[in-house]
């Protein structure tokens, strides 16, 4: 018969406040007994669970909740005040001011006898004003009729204002919003109204679409570099469309948002798919458009058969599964098997830590590679042997909670230890659940896409705007530029990536 997880339950205490107050009154006259201990710590435990509910972090810490796991001050920092220094806006528009009585190689007014010279780095004043979303303005003009003729004589309009009621900038605010922020349409109508501003819903997304059509080629190109990537990681997560006409044949029912994050050469693009299939066959259809003549990548993704992707003939790829998924067993199962699930993510820990130390010297991957057979091997090597110890010595039963997140880690033992084997392999999938986050975002805020048509258009602004995001690139200014030089992207995309498109901008400006 298999045992089933059951919850924790937590244990049952009859205790008032009469007898706490008794307890804490014998604690001033002599040393808490150990059932006075018990009872109290117990009673302060439940007000704290009460008080702040269950911990939504999955930090060793936080699972158990004791001193053993907590970390030391050193180790926590100080705190900070939750402020950003001038440098930290990089969108800030910058004025320059010149001394108003002296300039630079002047006598010195104070002591009359040295010469000022200007400072490397100035004096920084920031100063934040609000301002609406979109704001609108109204030319008014003035018109002169003749009252012989009838003829009448407008002024002119100023220069650059441009013949579209909605400029570039427009369409990229929107779509930031929508897309990168996971503001619905009806939500900023509202806002936009309460400003003076009315802007329906409806024609918002008239706005998007039509700057998704002109940008396009940008998707297609990222789509293509993506291809290109040393790692693929992806997974996917539920979505809604109301609209979704199938294939009689179909026989599936869900519909799903793929996330897709391909690094290499320094680069991270991150690229979304709304539709009936699974991430695998979505990456699938990237790998189409692999170079040949390039190495077979790293696909890091969980477990589930679905994230692997089914290729035609000749083309490979070495699949690594994530640590975190399987670290994920034992953290829930934690509160009822706390010794073993504590050495299984104490282990982990380590491994965790020795990747973080790699990361902050900067190693290359060979020597990230060479390091974790260093350091991590062993632990892992342990574990193993650990794991297996369990089921064969009968010490846990193997259809139990425990037994069954002990299993899928022997399971998939390979695909989780690849990063000991192959140089340059993540040790999770951390990084694609982050960027899923944003549609599962979208989906929180404006519960669903209308038509695949709309998907289609979330998709395109969420691969753009988050590959910019992972770039640290303004995704505004690139989503203005995109619409600005839309003739010259469609001619050359591969010169208006996040990555390269200023320098493009600046070599233009210089013709």
């Amino acid at each position: 018969m298999k045992n089933k997880q059951k919850k924790p339950r937590r244990r049952r205490l009859d205790v008032n406040v009469e007898e706490l107050d008794q307890i804490v009154d014998r604690a001033k006259q002599a040393p808490l007994s150990e059932a006075d201990y018990a009872k109290l710590k117990t009673a302060l435990h439940a007000l704290i669970e009460r008080l702040l509910g269950p911990p939504n972090t999955e930090k060793l810490a936080a699972v158990f909740a004791d001193d053993k796991t907590r970390a030391s001050p050193a180790a926590e920092g100080a705190p900070g005040h939750g402020r950003n220094g001038t440098q930290a806006f990089s969108g800030a528009r910058k004025v320059s001011l010149s001394h108003q009585q002296l300039a630079s190689g002047e006598r010195c007014p104070d002591c009359g006898q040295g010469k000022v010279y200007a400072q490397k780095e100035p004096k920084a004043l920031l100063r934040i004003v609000g301002q609406a979303p979109l704001a609108a303005t109204i030319y008014e003009l003035q018109r002169l009729r003749c009252n012989a003729c009838g003829q009448v004589f407008t002024a002119q309009e100023p220069e650059g204002v441009g013949p579209e009621k909605y400029d570039e900038t427009a369409a990229a605010m929107i779509a930031q919003l929508k897309y990168g922020s996971g503001v619905p349409f009806k939500r900023l109508e509202r806002m936009e109204e309460l400003m003076g501003v009315p802007l329906p819903a409806a024609t918002q997304w008239e706005v998007v679409a039509e700057a998704a059509e002109l940008i396009k080629p940008a998707l297609d190109e990222l789509i293509r570099e993506a291809a290109q990537g040393e790692v693929l990681h992806n997974d996917d997560t539920s979505m809604r469309v109301l609209r979704l006409e199938r294939e009689p044949s179909d026989q599936r029912t869900g519909v799903f948002t793929s996330g897709i994050v391909a690094t290499g050469a320094g680069r991270k693009i991150a690229l979304y798919f709304t539709g009936r299939q699974h991430a695998g066959e979505n990456l699938a259809e990237v790998l189409k458009q692999r170079a040949a003549t390039r190495d077979a990548p790293i696909q890091m993704c969980d477990a589930a058969s679905r994230n692997v992707p089914k290729l035609s003939e000749g083309v490979e790829i070495l699949v690594a599964n994530c640590l975190a998924h399987g670290r994920r067993q034992f953290v829930e199962v934690a509160q009822s098997f706390p010794q073993e699930c504590r050495y299984v993510l104490e282990a982990l820990g380590r491994v965790y830590y020795h990747d973080a130390q790699a990361r902050r010297q900067g190693l290359s991957a060979p020597e990230r590679l060479r390091f974790h057979q260093q350091h991590s091997a062993p632990v892992m090597e342990e574990l193993h042997g650990w794991l297996q110890t369990q089921l064969a010595q009968k010490k846990t039963e193997p259809n139990s909670a425990l037994g069954k997140a002990i299993n899928y880690m022997l399971r998939h033992w390979r695909g989780l230890t690849v990063f000991l084997r192959q140089p340059g392999t993540p040790i999770d999938n951390n990084i694609c659940e982050q960027v899923l986050k944003r549609a599962v975002l979208h989906r929180k805020n404006a519960l669903f896409y209308r038509t695949l048509n709309g998907a289609g258009v979330g998709d395109l602004f969420m691969s753009l705007i988050h590959s910019c995001e992972l770039g640290g690139v303004n995704s505004f200014h690139y989503l203005t530029e995109l619409q600005r030089h839309a003739p010259q992207m469609a001619a050359n995309p591969s010169q208006w990536m996040p990555w390269n498109y200023r320098e493009t901008l600046e070599r233009s400006a210089a013709l």
